[in-house]
């Protein structure tokens, strides 16, 4: 099991840290108190889910018992099947000060030093140094962007940069509306219909004979071709600029014949590319009749 500790200064970026943790599979967990880290590890090993990458965020809001975390992280270290690591994140005081006014969001020991920000960040580093001192990763935020945030993470926790976007291929009827959660929308309706086959009419695109037939004719092979050089020209693009999910939809008039046939060839090409692939046919159980 790979455990990271997250850590660091309030309004350092954590909690755009812990947003790309989860994007990229870590099961996450945010202002945990640490004296219940260990226990919340041997929760995740007992789960029937397979919880293999774990990142919590432990910082400054938990007060008194913050001091336990480093106990935490000896005992943890102490654990052969546990992967233990801690990245701390920080950013220069102005830089700090000028984040909190700008949200306009109070220091979690606003009222502690009676609204002293200077003082709050001051004590805050000092709780704060032992810590840093046992980090294995840091990350200094002041100059960085959330996007240039979130692109250094993925760099760092990422073994395949592919991971970082899961892609969910769907299908759907025109007839039953257009699919509004999609980033990507293509209408198959120019194919010829399988549903006026006889033979074909109660099948679906998930079966061979309808796939077969509906990619028999040259101009469905010439326009899965075009589409599937588009979405693999798209994709990084997509990847670069730190999209976590990308929806292709492909629609037909009733979604169940050309349109799941496209949905299920693309996800297979997508997969065989290393793209992590969810499929998903919205009206393939609806009325045949169309």
């Amino acid at each position: 099991m790979q455990l990271l500790i997250v850590t660091g200064m309030s309004g350092s970026g954590k909690s755009c840290v812990m947003d790309v943790m989860e994007d990229i599979g870590y099961y996450c967990i945010d202002n945990i108190p640490p004296k219940l880290i260990q226990k919340f590890v041997e929760l995740c090993r007992q789960s029937e889910m397979e919880l293999n990458k774990i990142a919590v965020a432990v910082d400054i809001r938990s007060g008194d018992m913050f001091t336990e975390i480093l106990h935490s992280w000896q005992k943890l270290k102490e654990d052969k099947d546990v992967e233990v690591k801690v990245l701390f994140i920080e950013a220069r005081d102005e830089v700090l000060i000028k984040r909190y006014k700008e949200t306009r969001r109070k220091h979690p020991l606003d009222e502690k030093f009676n609204g002293n920000m200077h003082e709050a960040i001051k004590y805050e580093w000092t709780q704060l140094a032992q810590l840093r001192e046992i980090a294995d990763y840091y990350i200094e935020t002041s100059d960085m962007s959330s996007a240039q945030l979130k692109e250094h993470i993925r760099a760092t926790f990422l073994e395949n940069t592919t991971d970082s976007l899961v892609i969910k291929v769907m299908s759907f009827g025109f007839k039953y509306g257009v699919s509004t959660e999609s980033d990507l929308v293509f209408d198959v309706r120019c194919l010829p219909n399988p549903y006026y086959i006889e033979e074909l009419r109660n099948h679906t695109g998930c079966e061979s004979c309808v796939r077969d037939y509906v990619m028999s004719f040259d101009q469905s092979k010439e326009l899965f071709s075009k589409l599937k050089d588009l979405i693999d020209y798209l994709i990084p693009l997509y990847i670069h600029e730190g999209k976590s999910q990308l929806v292709i939809a492909f629609g037909c008039t009733g979604g169940k014949h050309r349109s799941i046939t496209f949905a299920e060839l693309m996800a297979k090409h997508l997969t065989e590319n290393g793209y992590r692939v969810q499929k998903y046919h919205r009206d393939i159980t609806n009325d045949m009749k169309f």
